[in-house]
């Protein structure tokens, strides 16, 4: 319950940060671009559409918030967060489109140059204000990210802090066409292009390394099979995989542990590196822990004998001494298997049959390859 009320809060300010961006890139947008045109300046006009953009990854991360905070269901038995990384690779790509579009422009005036603008005062005015914003976007987003563990608000403050300097950007081309460097608008525009397609490749990798379920960071992974190993009752692990979803974190791991303990202590074990996983990892949501009675990674052929089958072995090999069994355990070890034949402890007054039933069981022993031991063993 505490952890649903903490999802619901984190998706209400995750929104709440993404509407206040929208509607300031909103306002920014039609600075810009409309003192970029009446200042006559392309690297204003340019960074106007970089805010422009700024107010498409804003829509993108409001719309993939809502769907991404959907409660898991039949068909999405791991929720919908995956929506979010999904978003980020749009919002990566239209940036990508976006910037190859200004930089063909920046060429086309350079190559051109009755086409390059003269920016006017406005235009460095603008540009200062739009650092001012969007430097304080980026606090105040980053904060609300890091708050909430959402990587896609994180890039998305980026997002807002690459606009900062793409403005700075800006007021250094306007002022270096002032002072008689009539193209350094057109190359600020075009620097502002490879930015802005920076960043957009940059979201566009990390969150198709997400999609294809690339594991965590190698120095994180450390840290996981360090709380794991130092979880009392562990004695190795193997097979540790992990992978994102959003800004969630998940973890498979195969734990060994005594071959000899209860299946429920074994459980307990298992809980108890789940819950401290979860404890010391803010980002981990989900544990699937695995028990192990032994490190099998390598084992080619593991033993197919079942219980049943091996319930048929000890009636065949006891016949009528059979009844006497109170009880047997099966330790599957090292690819062969190791059987407990329990007997009650009255069985302690009859040694001649008790040594029967040794004998029988380490006839039985001898023909089963698989079964690398028998042991007796007398119930007190």
């Amino acid at each position: 319950m505490i952890e649903a009320r903490q999802s619901v809060e984190s998706d209400r300010l995750k929104a709440k940060v993404s509407i206040v961006a929208a509607w300031t890139n909103l306002a920014l947008s039609v600075l810009k671009i409309g003192f970029g045109i009446l200042g006559q300046s392309a690297a204003l006009i340019a960074d106007g559409v970089h805010s422009l953009s700024d107010l498409v990854s804003d829509l993108l991360v409001i719309t993939a918030i809502k769907l991404g905070a959907r409660e898991a269901d039949f068909d999405h038995p791991y929720g919908h967060r995956r929506y979010e990384t999904i978003a980020t690779v749009a919002l990566g790509v239209g940036l990508i489109i976006v910037a190859g579009g200004i930089a063909y422009d920046a060429m086309e005036r350079v190559r051109q140059p009755e086409r390059l603008l003269m920016p006017e005062f406005e235009a460095m005015a603008i540009a200062a204000l739009s650092v001012l914003t969007n430097e304080w976007l980026y606090q105040y987003t980053k904060r609300i990210a890091k708050q909430t563990r959402s990587k896609l608000l994180l890039a998305n403050a980026w997002h807002h802090r690459s606009d900062a300097i793409s403005s700075i950007v800006v007021i250094i081309g306007v002022a270096g066409v002032w002072v008689g460097y009539e193209y350094a608008d057109a190359v600020a525009a075009g620097i502002v292009a490879l930015m802005i397609a920076k960043i957009g490749l940059s979201l566009v990798i990390q969150s198709i390394k997400e999609l294809v379920d690339t594991s965590l960071p190698e120095t994180l992974i450390r840290e996981i099979r360090r709380v794991i190993k130092t979880t009392p009752g562990v004695r190795g692990i193997h097979l540790l995989r992990t992978r994102q979803m959003g800004e969630d974190a998940y973890i498979d791991a195969h734990i060994v542990v005594d071959a000899r303990i209860s299946v429920s202590e074994g459980h307990m074990i298992g809980d108890a590196v789940r819950q401290n996983l979860k404890a010391e990892f803010d980002d981990v949501v989900d544990v699937l822990v695995h028990v192990d009675p032994e490190d099998d990674e390598f084992i080619d052929e593991p033993v197919d004998v079942l219980r049943a089958d091996v319930q048929g072995y000890l009636r065949n090999y006891l016949a009528e001494l059979f009844e006497d069994i109170e009880d047997f355990k099966i330790h599957y070890l090292e690819g062969t298997i190791e059987i407990e034949v329990i007997l009650p402890h009255l069985m302690g007054s009859q040694p001649e049959r008790m040594e029967k039933v040794k004998q029988q069981c380490a006839l039985m022993q001898g023909a089963f390859p698989n079964i690398s031991k028998i042991s007796v063993l007398l119930k007190i």
